[in-house]
Order: structure tokens, then sequence, then C-alpha cells
């Protein structure tokens, strides 16, 4: 991956977080890893267990974001979400997946938050 991808993704996670804060989510994890692969960030909204999936694209429309969360990646997430609840010994956790969407360019940035983007997947 180039550095300004990563650059580009370090962004989009700190915008995200930041928005994600000013909803009132509690983060609690950032870019949590596991043998199964991770996640950009594990929150809390209310009493609901969150799993945010961060995507962010540069000078293109938001929908090749949000389209990038296909039915492979969501596999993946819910792979790890199980794994997370698993160690943490969430066994009734409520819990959703939410998907940020982020698109820079031209001096500004869109943000789209879409809160229980998809069902688990496994």
């Amino acid at each position: 991956m180039t550095e300004e991808r990563l650059a580009l993704g370090r962004l989009g996670e700190e915008l995200a977080n930041r928005r994600l804060r000013s909803l009132g989510y509690e983060i609690l994890e950032r870019n949590y890893r596991c043998p199964l692969g991770e996640i950009d960030l594990i929150a809390r909204d209310g009493d609901v267990l969150v799993f945010v999936e961060i995507k962010t694209r540069k000078n293109r429309p938001l929908g090749e974001a949000k389209e990038a969360v296909n039915r492979r990646k969501q596999g993946q997430l819910s792979r790890v979400a199980l794994a997370y609840l698993k160690s943490k010994k969430l066994w009734d956790a409520k819990a959703r997946f939410d998907v940020v969407a982020i698109g820079v360019g031209e001096g500004k940035e869109k943000i789209e938050i879409i809160r229980d983007a998809f069902e688990l997947a496994h």
C-alpha cells in the first residue's frame, strides 16, 4: 500500500472518530486486530456495541466507498466481530455494524454514517 493511501486511511479514521464521538459514540478500540482480520473502530452507542468499518475515497463519489463493503468484506468483519465478542465474553451484547463512508477532495470532506449497515454474515 502506498504512503498516500495509508495517509488517506488515517485521515478518514480520524474524521470518522471525531464525527462518531460528536454523535455520542464512546470509542472503545481503534484498529482492533486478531488473526481473522481487523475492524477499524469498536464503539458503544448507548447500550449497543458497534463495529465500524471506515471507507475513505479521494475525489470520487461516496457510493464507491459504501460499495467497497461487499459480501466478502461483511463476512470478514462478522468473523472478527464474533472473535472480539468471544474474547471479551460479551455473549449477550447487543451489537450492530455501521459503515462510515468518507469522501475528501477540493478542500472539503463529506461523511456519511450508515447505521446498522448489514446483518451478521458468517
